[in-house]
């Protein structure tokens, strides 16, 4: 399964929608409901389904799920 199939799997279940649809431009301004609670349950659970770990300026640099994808990417190798 590619990165980005395992993220929208997260994000449909973080976000509690089972038709959510994410591509690498998805921003937050694209989702309905997220917030900051919601990126912090967000990010919780990329860490857990990956097996990686962010920093806290890392998660604050990122602007979209394509930049997610590639930081996830690169922790994994």
């Amino acid at each position: 399964m590619s990165t980005l199939a395992r993220l929208q799997e997260v994000f449909r279940d973080v976000f509690d929608e089972d038709d959510l649809t994410i591509t690498t431009e998805t921003t937050a301004d694209d989702v309905d409901d997220w917030d900051s609670l919601l990126h912090v349950t967000l990010v919780v659970n990329v860490e857990a389904a990956f097996g990686v770990k962010f920093t806290s300026l890392e998660v604050a640099g990122l602007k979209n799920v394509g930049q997610l994808m590639t930081l996830v990417e690169e922790k994994q190798t």
